[in-house]
């Protein structure tokens, strides 16, 4: 992994709603920032509910590649300058899981596995070859609950007794036998660094529910607009200035935001 001249900063960051803009995936509006972290040599760790598969040419185009991943909403790493590889035996298990679900409650979730690749770029509007690209699941699955709202503790407590966990993102309920981005982000935190003593500072960039832990344990945590979800409640830091949220939505924000942050926190020698 690249490391910075500074030895102070990793950033972690969504993707969709946050660094993408939520309707088109862009990232233009972020390339300022982008570039500042390029020039400063900062690591810039993808932290999504997406597959490494999806995450991989991503990382490539934003300048990132030697940077290390966190797939499928923390369920899995995908290694600084490693391709996706094969093996979907965790995934299996879980729609094994899940259709031992009663029929009841399994009737009210749909999930990628359950759609075909047309389906899924319906449903997300992403393009046809990327949607066949985030059915490549390795450890989670994302869907909708579309049974009675009533239902849906019932269904994430039968989830519960076979071991999985249903976490909301900002568009998705994504299913997983555990792990979150938190946890990774803690894991790359520790290997940037060798050693308890000279852990770099993070900062964590996200806009829905499940960046929240990240957010909350990263140094500098960002909540960036998105109006295409209820916005996030307060947050611990917050009142201390810890956890900032910005005014101007995805990609804009978060470029105001890291930038921001970069003149705090690691200054262009």
């Amino acid at each position: 992994m690249p490391r910075s001249r500074r030895p102070g900063l990793v950033v972690f960051s969504d993707l969709d709603g946050t660094l993408l803009d939520h309707e088109t995936y862009g990232f233009e509006a972020a390339r300022p920032a982008l570039e500042a972290l390029r020039a400063r040599r900062i690591p810039l760790v993808l932290a999504s509910s997406k597959t490494a598969a999806e995450i991989a040419p991503l990382r490539a185009r934003l300048g990132f590649s030697g940077c290390p991943a966190i797939v499928e909403n923390g369920a899995g790493l995908l290694p600084g300058g490693a391709m996706p590889s094969g093996g979907g035996e965790v995934y299996a298990r879980l729609r094994h899981a899940l259709e031992t679900v009663p029929a009841r409650l399994r009737a009210g979730f749909s999930g990628f596995g359950d759609w075909d690749a047309a389906e899924v770029a319906r449903r997300t509007g992403l393009d046809p070859d990327t949607a066949a690209l985030a059915r490549l699941r390795q450890f989670s699955e994302p869907g909708l609950w579309t049974g009675p709202g009533a239902d849906l503790p019932a269904f994430e407590a039968a989830l519960r007794e076979r071991g999985l966990a249903a976490r909301r993102g900002g568009r998705f309920l994504t299913l997983s036998f555990g792990g979150t981005k938190a946890d990774r982000m803690a894991e790359i935190r520790r290997a940037c660094a060798g050693t308890e003593d000279a852990l770099p500072m993070t900062l964590a960039l996200g806009d829905a529910p499940n960046d929240i832990e990240m957010i909350e344990a990263a140094d500098f945590g960002v909540i960036v607009a998105n109006p295409a979800h209820e916005p996030l409640a307060e947050l611990q830091g917050e009142a201390l200035g810890r956890i900032r949220r910005t005014r101007a939505i995805g990609p804009a924000g978060w470029n105001e935001a890291v930038l921001a942050i970069l003149t705090e926190a690691a200054p262009a020698p």
